[in-house]
């Protein structure tokens, strides 16, 4: 006589969301939206979030910002220096950023990674940002 065991187990993961595609204005600041939602509670140390990027026709990510407890600005020779800021409330599922004073060069793909332990499994959200000299943006 065969005996089957049958286990259930519980997936814990965030669910990142993310506008698929930005445009901006050389110069001008935008808003990188990334909201999550979460299995566990939402607590202020519980809660990291880590935000990369992707130069266009590159392979190789490079950090943006950090954020849990408080923001961890770029590192010194990181292209964002003085370029980024924190936009998110964790205890409102937002993780979002704001570059300022935008450059050609963050043209590419910028990754949200959100993290709320024990709950650390999940895809990251993109956004696909082009930097444009003039003419149409689309703000969301």
């Amino acid at each position: 006589m065969q005996q089957w065991m049958y286990s259930v187990h519980h997936v814990v993961a965030i669910e990142v969301s993310t506008t698929k595609e930005l445009t901006a204005v050389n110069g001008t600041s935008v808003t990188l939206k990334c909201t999550f939602k979460s299995t566990s509670p939402l607590t202020e140390s519980s809660v990291s979030v880590n935000w990369s990027f992707r130069p266009v026709g590159q392979t190789k990510e490079e950090p943006v910002f950090y954020y849990q407890q408080k923001s961890y600005p770029p590192m010194e020779n990181s292209r964002f220096r003085g370029h980024v800021t924190w936009s998110g409330n964790v205890l409102k599922n937002d993780a979002s950023i704001t570059l300022q004073d935008v450059q050609f060069s963050f043209n590419g793909t910028y990754s949200c990674q959100v993290r709320n332990v024990p709950d650390v499994h999940g895809f990251a959200g993109e956004i696909s940002l082009q930097v444009v000299q003039s003419g149409k943006t689309s703000f969301q």
